[in-house]
This record gives structure tokens, C-alpha cells and sequence, in this order.
């Protein structure tokens, strides 16, 4: 009887087949010219790889009634990286043929000319499979159609004060292949997917929003069933309504209380960003040089986990080829450790994390966040809202500015509550929570055991690049933090 392979490693030998299937089967494109670009050009360097792509993209849009959009995008491409030091160079083209390769090698060749490194060693393999693979698929345009126009007809007739309502569908599914000097191809299939709605209700001449949505890497259809979008139909009208009856928010330095889940977005912002590498490398983060020093108060324990089952900020590997992981960045309010991605770990003397990341094939991967949070504590929600007088308790958040150098942050809350001896009161409008992000964490005194992850929504800007990212907290308590207020 012959060996099966345990069904981890059958996935990951289908997945490099589909790649191959996918790169290699052009008459134009011989596996051979890969392999000498990438041992010839590469291989005298500290680092590099050839990066394949191939994405499927779909997008519906609904708004006010009528479908606003429908678009398809099928895209592919390479991206040619050598690294030697802090340098590196980077040739990319949407055209998998062999002149596009060669003048891509060129011009690596050119840069680094008569100059040699130290071949850094490939990453492990692991036959963990977080995601997938699950094949392109959903492309019922009239289900995904009725669904939309569902969503539009319940919100309407739920509330008459709704005036707009947007809602999207967005699928895509991305094949990647990565090849370096001297180690085998990796590859992997990343399927990506994402319901969201924004609702504008109108009361006496004034409009207010809300919105939710839900997203991760499964099949669409796990997100778009009546019983999944009814509910983020809820929570955004619930949002809305909340928001109409608002009064101006207080305006000086109060207690907060976030709420558990996509609050998080400002730990991800005040904080994660400060511990990527390539910030903690240059000198340029708060964070930088502080290894080992209290960060934060001593139940703050921060986690960047690439590893979760299907959340939109997973992979099985980085951009790179490195196994994402669960890295522990903060543990009882001590620094412990940076996200990397190859460069920026071996310029440190570090290991990579597997957060080497990249928007596609037409950039260079940097250190980016995958799914990051704050993990639990012991305290339950209504013993943490029970032990402020007065304050504030934000549940949503919409956008925020940071400045990674000294950590100061501004968020506007798009949803929150006065709190008043010790109970949520009435909700209150134009809250912008503004602080420094390690002051801001050290003045944390309750963390909650209600810890949620974000619906998966998120995606995260750097550099001028967006990827989907996860977030996460349980419900916890700042002592003092400044409000901009309208009163």
C-alpha cells in the first residue's frame, strides 16, 4: 500500500502545483531562465527572491437603491528584489515573458555590480495551513446582486429616518509563488473576502452614520447569507440611530473605557506601528532601543498572530516565505520584541517573524502587522465601566492620525458614551480621543476577559501600501486620557 501524506502537506503540494500551473505553463516563461536570473543574480547577494502573482478580483457596489459598480480585475506580474546590507533594488512588470525577466535581472545586476554579500539561509517550511486553499469561486453575480438588494430594501423599511445606504461585496483570490537562491519554491492561495454597509439616517435636518461589515478568508458566502448581513444590518442601524440622539461630547481629561474588539484599531495605530522593525532599526520609533524596559502598564500583554484560522490579517506565509506566527510583542507591560521581515531582522541580529508584507508584485515587502491585539485580562466589562464616575466608554472608532516618532495619537470615535456614576449614560457626538501611545498604555488599570477580534474589515496603510489587517482587544480602562470635545 502506498504513503498518503497527511492532508496539511497534500495542500501545500497542490498549492505550488497551481502555481507552477498558473507561472510556468507560458510558452514565453521557462523555468530554467528563472533559475539562472534568480541563482546568478541573487545568489551573490545577502538576500533576495523573485516574487509571482496572480489575483482575481470582484466588486459590487450598491448605493441609494441602484448598482453603482460591478468590476472584475484579473492581474499578474513579478517583483525582483536583491538585498545587500540596507540596500536593495527592485524591478517589478505586470508581463510574465522572458524579456521582462531579463531586464528585470539587469537592472539588480547593475546596481550591485562587482559587489558581494552573504547569502542569508532560506526561511523553515512548516506544513501548517491557516487558510485555504479554497479555489476562485462565488461568481454568482445575480446571488451576490440579490443580496445587495436585499440589504437596501430591510434597511429601508426598518427605519424610515434612512436616507442612504451603501452597501459592497469584495472578493478576491491570490495566488503567490516565491523563489529564491539555493531553497525550494514556496507558495500558497489566499482567499479574501468582504461584506460591508454604511447606513445614513436624517432626523430634523441632521444626518448621522453607521456602519459594519464582516470579512476574512473563507468563501463570500460565508459572509453574505441573510442571517450574517441581517446582523450587520442591525449594529449599523443601531450605530446610526445611536448617533442621531447623541449629545455634543465633554471636552478635558477623563477616564476612557474601549470597548472590546475593533477599538483596537488604536492599539494597532498608537502602538503596533512603533514596533515594526524597519522604525525600531533606523531609530526612528518611540519604541526604539527599549527592549526589555516597562512599555506599559503590567497587565498589557500585545500579540501580532498571523497564525488565526482564517481572520483577514492571516497567512501561511509572508511575502517573503516566511511562516507567519504568533509573536509576542509587549508581555505584562515589557517590551519583548519587533516585527520583521528579513531585511530588517538580519540588520538586527534578529530572527524574521514572518511579517514581511506587501500590497503585490509591484512592491517590496517591509514589516507590517498581520492580526494584532491585546489579550485578556480578569476583569468583566461591567465592573470595569462600574469603576468610573465619570468618563467616557468609546465602542467604535473611524479614522486616527500617529506620529510613530513620538507616539502622539488623535482618533475621532464614531460612537461612544458618557459614562456617570459607574453606568453608560447618554451617547454623546464628536469625541476625538487624543494622547501618546506609550503614556496611553501605561495608564491602563483593567483589562477585561471579554477579549474579541475585530469583525474583518480592516485594511492597514504604510508607505503608501494597503494591506488586510486583524485587530482586536478585550473592553479595558485608561485612567486619564484627553478628549476633544464639542462642549
Amino acid at each position: 500500500m502506498g504513503f498518503t501524506p497527511p492532508e496539511p502537506i497534500v495542500k501545500l503540494m497542490d498549492a505550488l502545483q497551481h502555481s507552477y500551473d498558473l507561472f510556468y505553463t507560458k510558452p514565453e516563461l521557462d523555468p530554467a531562465l528563472v533559475q539562472t536570473l534568480v541563482h546568478e543574480h541573487l545568489g551573490k547577494l545577502d538576500d533576495g527572491e523573485i516574487f509571482f502573482e496572480w489575483r482575481d478580483q470582484e466588486t459590487l457596489l450598491l448605493e441609494n437603491s441602484e448598482i453603482r459598480s460591478a468590476a472584475y480585475a484579473q492581474e499578474q506580474g513579478f517583483g525582483l528584489r536583491g538585498v545587500l546590507g540596507a540596500q536593495s533594488t527592485y524591478a517589478h512588470a505586470g508581463a510574465l515573458d522572458a524579456g521582462a525577466l531579463k531586464r528585470a535581472g539587469e537592472t539588480t545586476k547593475a546596481l550591485f555590480a562587482g559587489r558581494h554579500g552573504s547569502l542569508s539561509l532560506p526561511p523553515r517550511r512548516t506544513n501548517r495551513q491557516v487558510i485555504g486553499p479554497i479555489e476562485p469561486g462565488d461568481r454568482d453575480l445575480a446571488t451576490k446582486i440579490a443580496a445587495l438588494n436585499a440589504i437596501d430594501r430591510r434597511a429601508r423599511a426598518a427605519d424610515p429616518r434612512v436616507v442612504q445606504v451603501a452597501a459592497s461585496i469584495v472578493t478576491s483570490f491570490q495566488v503567490v509563488r516565491i523563489e529564491r537562491p539555493h531553497a525550494p519554491a514556496v507558495a500558497d492561495l489566499r482567499p479574501l473576502a468582504r461584506l460591508h454597509l454604511t447606513l445614513t439616517l436624517e432626523k430634523d435636518g441632521r444626518r448621522e452614520s453607521g456602519s459594519h461589515g464582516w470579512g476574512g478568508r473563507q468563501p463570500v458566502s460565508c459572509y453574505m447569507g441573510e442571517e450574517a448581513w441581517q446582523e450587520a444590518l442591525d449594529k449599523a442601524l443601531s450605530q446610526g440611530a445611536t448617533n442621531l440622539e447623541a449629545a455634543p461630547a465633554p471636552a478635558g481629561v477623563l477616564p476612557v473605557v474601549l470597548g472590546a474588539g475593533w477599538p483596537g484599531v488604536m492599539l494597532h495605530e498608537a502602538v503596533g506601528h512603533g514596533l515594526e522593525g524597519d522604525f525600531n532599526r533606523k531609530g526612528s520609533s518611540i519604541y526604539s532601543g527599549k527592549i526589555g524596559e516597562q512599555v506599559a502598564a503590567k497587565g498589557v500583554t500585545v500579540v501580532d498572530d498571523g497564525t488565526l484560522q482564517a481572520r483577514r490579517g492571516s497567512l501561511n506565509i509572508d511575502d517573503e516565505g516566511t511562516p507567519t506566527a504568533r509573536n509576542v510583542l509587549i508581555e505584562e507591560g515589557v517590551l519583548v520584541g519587533y516585527m520583521h521581515d528579513r531585511q530588517n531582522a538580519r540588520l538586527m541580529g534578529q530572527a524574521p517573524t514572518g511579517n514581511g508584507r506587501r500590497q503585490s508584485y509591484a512592491h517590496q515587502p517591509m514589516p507590517r502587522m498581520t492580526n494584532t491585539f491585546m489579550t485578556a485580562g480578569n476583569y468583566c466589562a461591567e465592573e470595569i465601566i462600574a469603576s468610573v464616575d465619570d468618563g467616557l466608554y468609546a465602542t467604535n472608532f473611524g479614522g486616527g492620525q500617529v506620529d510613530i516618532v513620538s507616539g502622539q495619537f488623535t482618533f475621532q470615535c464614531t460612537q461612544a458614551y458618557r459614562i456617570r456614576g459607574g453606568k453608560v449614560a447618554e451617547p454623546v457626538r464628536g469625541a476625538t480621543l487624543i494622547g501618546n501611545g506609550p503614556e496611553a498604555m501605561q495608564r491602563v488599570s483593567m483589562v477585561g476577559n471579554d477579549f474579541a477580534l475585530d469583525s474583518g474589515v480592516g485594511t492597514c496603510g504604510k508607505a503608501g501600501q494597503g494591506v488586510p489587517v486583524g485587530i482586536g482587544q478585550p473592553t479595558l480602562k485608561i485612567d486619564a486620557m484627553t478628549i476633544g470635545g464639542t462642549r
